[in-house]
């Protein structure tokens, strides 16, 4: 991304440009568009001010003194079953996630250390890792010569294939499988083949999502973005990729419902639902569900995909991947990831962009608006360039809230590896685990780094921090190749959230919202839509 970070650069490779004619949507001026601590916290209420919202981008990080001598990698992983169950409390209950390794960083005195990640024992024997909590020592886990990512997707432990077909998916696949350049040669082929639908049906189904909203928010005085903005992405999904409106199928409106129920069964044991203490410990986080309760559910998924597919089926062939094996992954691909993505991800850049107050709203309506009418009242990707702050907006809340939050690699061989004031001895079957949250807000790369700052992003001296911001299982300047792991599906993911601030901001002058705790991202409810008066 700079010429390359403001164009898209991997979708400029795969042929993805929008072009005005074929992907623009014209706006008329009228249109409408746990028991120890329990989830049910008192709501965070962000109301519209006039706080201003600062856009000074960071200086770039100093130049860290190089490490002159090894330090022994700190922690230990107690006796065994007793250590990792002792680390499971401590992680869901006793501390928390974030307290949990600020704690370990204060004891050690080091960003990087031994510690056990959940689940532990029964669902993961070897739950030893090594953590990288630094910006510097992080970037080591996207370096497929020095580790590889072979069935470490969601940690320590791998869900039963049983839930994806039998199949291991692509996300599980190491680069150096001969299956993993074929399979991500086919989510770019699923990327590129209906490119010129993509933003027309994202304007449709999410002026779905906000007519259905202003109705909530007449009748109720409130209105909840999750369950919505469900609906909208699957549908947004489905339409752009498959060219098929769910509710005219048999799977109807049950989509997300089925998605959500499919996705407990494979993170559960990484999940704190609110639940009581023994029950949700003494279960989810100690054997896994077993599959056949969710088998009826998941066939209907994929009737659904492979009824809906067959230009994408068909190109698999052409790959020499069998039908059945690519519906196992496009129902992967587009559920588990796409959908996944924007089900945490939009909730939480919401959270960032209502905190951000009556002034950051303004500024963000007076660009996007200038920016469509510019460029004959359509939304392209040639308008969107046009937007600084929106683009910037999107990057920063990717970094200060990455969506998913955890990367795992084991090491292939011997090698040293440097935190910012520390060299550590790394040894061949060693796994690493790095906690992005950390890694993005590390304060020797960014200026106030705690701190949800729009413009961070803005200019030159901006772009070239986006080398830091690593929520795709790769740097947001670097380019998806079948020779990496970076997520196929990286710009799409930025696209559609620009899409979305797009959408919100040419219909509303501002907004106001309340946010609460959810296993997965934020719970967030509109509590007022201000609508657009310039």
């Amino acid at each position: 991304m700079a010429a390359a970070f403001s164009s898209f650069s991997s979708f400029s490779t795969l042929n993805l440009q929008f072009s005005s004619q074929n992907s623009s949507t014209k706006f008329p001026p009228s249109s409408k568009p746990f028991k120890r601590r329990s989830l049910r916290r008192p709501a965070i209420t962000a109301t519209v001010s006039d706080r201003p919202s600062i856009f000074r981008p960071a200086p770039p990080p100093p130049e860290a003194v190089k490490p002159t001598k090894l330090r022994k990698i700190p922690g230990d992983y107690g006796l065994p079953l007793i250590g990792p169950w002792k680390d499971r409390q401590d992680y869901f209950y006793d501390q928390g996630r974030d307290e949990f390794f600020k704690s370990r960083i204060q004891k050690y005195k080091s960003t990087v250390f031994r510690t056990n990640m959940p689940p532990g024992p029964l669902i993961s024997f070897n739950p030893n890792v090594i953590v990288l909590l630094d910006g510097k020592s992080f970037p080591i886990l996207f370096e497929t010569d020095k580790v590889e990512k072979k069935d470490l997707f969601t940690g320590t432990y791998m869900p039963s294939t049983d839930l994806t077909g039998g199949y291991r998916m692509l996300s599980y696949l190491d680069p150096s499988e001969p299956n993993h350049a074929k399979l991500k040669k086919l989510m770019f082929f699923l990327l590129s083949h209906r490119r010129h639908q993509v933003i027309p049906e994202f304007h449709n189904s999410y002026a779905e999502l906000f007519e259905s909203l202003e109705n909530e928010l007449a009748t109720k005085g409130k209105a909840g973005f999750g369950p919505a903005n469900e609906q909208a992405a699957f549908n947004f999904l489905a339409r752009s990729f498959y060219g098929v409106n769910p509710s005219d199928t048999k799977l109807g409106s049950d989509g997300p419902k089925i998605i959500n129920k499919w996705v407990l069964f494979q993170l559960h044991p990484l999940l704190r639902l609110g639940l009581p203490r023994g029950i949700e410990d003494g279960i989810l986080h100690t054997i896994s569900l077993p599959p056949f309760l969710i088998k009826k559910d998941y066939q209907r998924l994929y009737d659904f995909f492979y009824q809906n597919s067959t230009s994408v089926l068909d190109q698999a062939e052409k790959l020499d991947i069998s039908r059945d094996e690519a519906c196992h992954n496009l129902i992967f691909a587009t559920c588990f990831n796409s959908f996944g993505g924007m089900r945490i991800f939009f909730p939480n850049m919401l959270k960032w962009v209502g905190r951000g107050g009556a002034k950051l709203h303004a500024e963000l309506a007076r660009e996007i608006r200038s920016a469509i009418k510019s460029n004959g009242g359509n939304v392209t990707m040639a308008a969107m360039e046009n937007m600084p702050l929106m683009k910037s907006v999107v990057y920063e809340a990717l970094r200060i809230e990455p969506p998913v939050p955890s990367q795992y690699a084991k090491a292939k061989r011997d090698f040293v590896i440097e935190s910012h004031d520390s060299a550590f001895q790394i040894k061949e079957g060693e796994m690493l685990y790095g906690y992005q949250p950390f890694a993005t807000k590390d304060s020797k790369i960014f200026d106030r780094a705690e701190e949800f700052v729009p413009g961070r992003f803005v200019g030159d001296e901006g772009e070239k921090l986006l080398k830091h911001v690593l929520w795709s299982n790769g740097p947001e300047n670097g380019t998806p190749t079948i020779n990496n792991k970076q997520c196929a599906g990286k710009d799409f993911v930025v696209l559609a959230s620009r899409l979305l601030l797009v959408e919100l901001f040419r219909r509303y002058d501002s907004f106001g919202i309340e946010v609460a705790p959810s296993p997965l991202g934020a719970s967030v409810t509109l509590t007022s839509l201000k609508r657009a008066s310039f």
